[in-house]
């Protein structure tokens, strides 16, 4: 009976985990511990993750990071230290991302659903619907495109996916139809709202 009991507190506790199981690799890091705690600083400054249940059943793991221009330039900068750029190409890419950030409010969504048919976040007829949710109101995106699975490459920058979780670009207008911006000047927090009938998730990130 003690043996029954103790099997059971362990598949109980298995399921309350609030994050999915960690398989294969771990995410790559740089050799310089300062440059990878400064880039994980503000990894979690625009990063939210939240989780979707039945029950004990998991729906869904997810995770989103808010590509502010701060955070696109330490992604830059880390990916110039991963791969050894010279200063001229990282600066080039910089000002790619800061073209692309003045365009779109923009966020990276990885997503670990346990029922692949739930994994259809970039089509037309998705069951999910993403909203970004500001002071000012909330917009739907203008995009939602599939990345790939987070394989190492990915999980090297967005190092809260692990394997089996698929990446997702999300895009939204920076303005309103009457031009008024999303995100009003001096707003503190956004959230990306992921829902459907499975449920929803909030995540709520730094927008400054």
């Amino acid at each position: 009976m003690r043996r029954l009991l103790v099997a059971v507190l362990v598949v109980l506790s298995g399921a309350c985990a609030s994050t999915p199981p960690l398989v294969g690799e771990p995410a790559p890091t740089l050799d310089d511990p300062k440059a990878e705690a400064a880039y994980r600083t503000v990894l979690d400054r625009y990063s939210a993750r939240d989780e979707i249940y039945d029950g004990f059943d998991t729906r869904i793991f997810t995770g989103a990071t808010l590509l502010t221009p701060a955070f696109r330039e330490a992604r830059v900068r880390r990916q110039g230290l991963f791969q050894v750029l010279p200063a001229a190409k990282v600066e080039s890419l910089l000002a790619d991302e800061l073209s692309e950030a003045a365009r779109f409010h923009e966020f990276f969504l990885g997503v670990h659903v346990n029922d692949y048919r739930y994994d259809d976040f970039a089509q037309k007829r998705s069951i999910w619907r993403l909203a970004l949710v500001t002071p000012s109101g909330e917009v739907t995106p203008v995009e939602v495109r599939r990345v790939g699975r987070a394989d190492l490459n990915l999980r090297a920058y967005y190092p809260y996916t692990s394997v089996f979780w698929v990446g997702y670009r999300v895009r939204f207008p920076t303005t309103f139809a009457n031009g008024q911006p999303v995100i009003p000047p001096g707003t503190e927090h956004v959230m990306l709202r992921v829902a459907s009938t499975l449920g929803q998730a909030e995540l709520k990130v730094s927008a400054r």
